[in-house]
This record gives structure tokens, sequence and C-alpha cells, in this order.
């Protein structure tokens, strides 16, 4: 789906002292998230990023808090110090990125091996902190109160919304919205979804354990990686088969290890899986399908088996009333053409434990350039990259939305 022309889009909105800001720092918060993309840190250790934003939101006079886990930030912006009982809209960001190669050649490219920022997140922190900063020095502008919150670990199961959560960060907050990056949307479309736009992602670790032996004689032992190969050809299928006619699920083996010698029978044998599925219903019952339907595929192999199922996030489900002012304000930005509707994803993300404690909307940010050769990318692959004019785009957004929220809650 390819969007308007980017340039056209951006072109003056209603809010004539955004436009100034914007051309004003637009290219400030590119190089913002160049930074952070060129220093990328894993889930739990983002003391570098909540750094650099703690001290961009101090210089604009704000005074952010940092979570007690030690790192992310929440950050309450107001007119003016006066008391205000109008609701509490809270604009998130993830801040954390993926422990993988970043295999581009660009001048930003990751410094730290090993670690990348193959999801967005360092464009999801860029777009919020830029909407902050703009209504930090434009306090006249701002028609209610907001809550900033930069969240860590969103990569770790099950995340660290749940830190933020159980740290106070929802605490007085009415609504929240989250932007995320869609590198198969263009450049200024904005995709929209009410009700369920992602899907829950959980994962399975099952040991399986024998008296080991010589490959010599296999006959004479139990051969784990037998059995292994078994588990990883059967339980996909019968775990669907198991479910109702309609409700979908993916059980997919990404990690499995045993041995080190090829004329071994090993004693252990380890695997992991991730479990999707956008149905809720099915999220809640796959603990235990999951584990019954390995117990019958190991039953008669004589092979030992323990199984550890994790929850990890539920599916998004977006309000429907949020998602509208969402995508109102989107076409009040950008015009109705820009605002696309989008699939639900396989995919899973920790805003759905914020979307289950109060109303809120997660929206696809279109971040592919139309004139990239190749095609369109996907995340978490190691050339993930974007078009930076969605930066300015996402502040747009997300300052549209703040107008259109607290005006509809006049």
């Amino acid at each position: 789906m390819t969007a308007v022309d980017p340039t056209a889009v951006a072109s003056p909105s209603p809010d004539s002292a955004l436009d100034g800001w914007l051309a004003e720092h637009s290219e400030g918060l590119i190089a913002l998230r160049r930074n952070i993309h060129a220093h990328p840190e894993l889930s739990g250790a983002e003391h570098a990023t909540t750094e650099l934003v703690r001290e961009r939101l101090e210089l604009a006079g704000l005074e952010p808090r940092i979570f007690a886990i030690g790192t992310g930030l929440a950050c309450d912006l107001r007119a003016d110090d006066s008391a205000d009982d109008r609701p509490v809209l809270a604009l998130r960001a993830d801040i954390d990125a993926l422990a993988m190669d970043d295999e581009k050649d660009v001048p930003y490219r990751s410094q730290n091996p090993g670690v990348a920022h193959a999801c967005g997140h360092d464009v999801h922190t860029a777009v919020v902190l830029g909407t902050a900063l703009y209504f930090a020095h434009h306090r006249d502008q701002l028609p209610g109160p907001l809550r900033l919150l930069f969240q860590p670990a969103e990569e770790r199961v099950p995340g660290g919304a749940l830190d933020v959560i159980g740290d106070g960060g929802l605490d007085g907050v009415d609504a929240i919205v989250g932007v995320h990056c869609e590198p198969k949307l263009d450049v200024g479309l904005i995709g929209v979804k009410s009700g369920s736009i992602s899907s829950a992602a959980d994962m399975v670790e099952i040991t399986l354990t024998g008296p080991g032996g010589h490959t010599a004689r296999p006959e004479l032992t139990i051969n784990l990686i037998a059995v292994a190969a078994r588990v990883i050809d059967e339980l996909p299928q019968r775990v669907a088969d198991a479910l109702e006619l309609g409700d979908e699920v993916k059980l997919v083996f990404g990690s499995i290890h045993a041995g080190d010698a090829a004329n071994v029978i090993p004693t252990h044998c380890v695997l992991r899986a991730s479990v999707r599925t956008p149905t809720l219903a099915v999220w809640e019952s796959l603990p235990d399908l999951v584990e019954q339907q390995i117990n019958e595929i190991v039953a008669d192999t004589g092979a030992g088996c323990a199984v550890v199922y994790t929850h990890g996030v539920p599916p998004v489900v977006n309000d429907d009333q949020i998602t509208e002012i969402v995508r109102h304000a989107a076409s009040d930005e950008f015009g109705a053409n820009a605002v696309v509707p989008v699939a639900q994803s396989w995919g899973g993300d920790d805003f759905a434990w914020f979307l289950r404690a109060i109303p809120g909307a997660y929206i696809r940010l279109g971040v592919h350039d139309p004139s990239r050769a190749g095609g369109y990318l996907d995340l978490h692959v190691g050339h993930f990259d974007v078009d930076e004019r969605a930066i300015a785009l996402g502040v747009r957004l997300l300052a549209s939305t703040v107008r259109r929220y607290f005006a509809d809650h006049e």
C-alpha cells in the first residue's frame, strides 16, 4: 500500500507552532534516533538510553523519574502547576534492543556486537521524546495532562510493562497510546485497527532425559535425539488439532540443544519453542493443552520429560473509543487517505499488559521508504532500517492525538 508523498503529508498542519518546532528540530530528532541506534542496549540494561532521555527531558524543565528496576523512566507533563482534574493520557515508547547483529552498512550501525535496534524502538523513543519536548516548550499548546512512559525490557518475557505497572507507572492514568514501526507500510501511512491487533506470545521449554549410550547400539538405550525429532514433528499439529474449529495457534521450535559428539547418545536434550495465538481464550488454555500433548507424545518412549510453560504476553486489544480518537486525529493531520486498516499481527508486544489495565490503542507507523530498492523489509532482521521522515510524522500523529483526546473529553 502506497502513501501520499511524505513531504506533502508534512505540510503545514493546524498547529503552526508544531510546524515551526519540527522545522527546527526534526534533524535533531533524527540524530538522537541514530545515536540510540548506534548504541543499542538489551532488555534491563538500557542505562545509557535511559540517561540520554532523562537528560533531554530535564533540559526541557521536566522532572523524569527512573523506574525502581534501574532503567526506563516516567515523566508527567502539565500545562501549569495548578490542580487539574482532567483525565491523564499516557504516551509510551519502548527503549530496549534485540540480541542480534546489525548487518547494515550505515554510519549509525550498531557499535555493540550482538545487539541491534531491529524492531524500531529507537524510532518509538525519538517520537515520544519529540512529542514531549514540543509540548514542554509550548505549554500553551498542551490541552491536558500527559504521562510519558519510556519503558524498558519489552523484548524480555513477560515484558517490562509489568515492571512499569508495578512501579506505579499507570497510577492516575486514564488512557494510553503507543506507536510501533510498520515496515510493511510506506512512510506517511498510519495503520489503525480496533480490537485485537497483535497475538499472544508464550514460550515452552521441554527437557528430555535418558540414560545415554553409544550410537552403535541405539536399541539398548533411549535415543533422545529421535524423541526430540518426534516432539518437534508432531507437537504443532497435535496442539492445533486439539483446538476448536476456527481457533489459531502457531507453535514453532527455535532452539534444540543436545550432546556434543556424533557417536554419543546424550542424556539431556532441551527444546524451546514460541507459542502464539491471536485469541485470548486460546491463550488462557494453552499451558495445560501443550503440556498434555507433549506428555502423550513422549509417554511410550521411556524418556523423562519436564515441561516449563511461560506465559509471555496476551494479545494487544485496542479499545474501540481510543482507536477512533487516533483514527480521527490521523485523518485531521494527514488526510483520510493516509489512514489504513492493518491485519492482526502474529507478533507479540507487552503493550498488551497496559491495555488489560486501562483503555488505549496501539498504532502502526509506516516507515518503509518507497524509493528503497529490494522491496519491503521485516522486523527482527539484521538489515532493518526506516525512512526517518517517519519520526516527524510520528510526532505530528501523537500531538494531534493529544489534541483530539482532550477535545473529546471536555
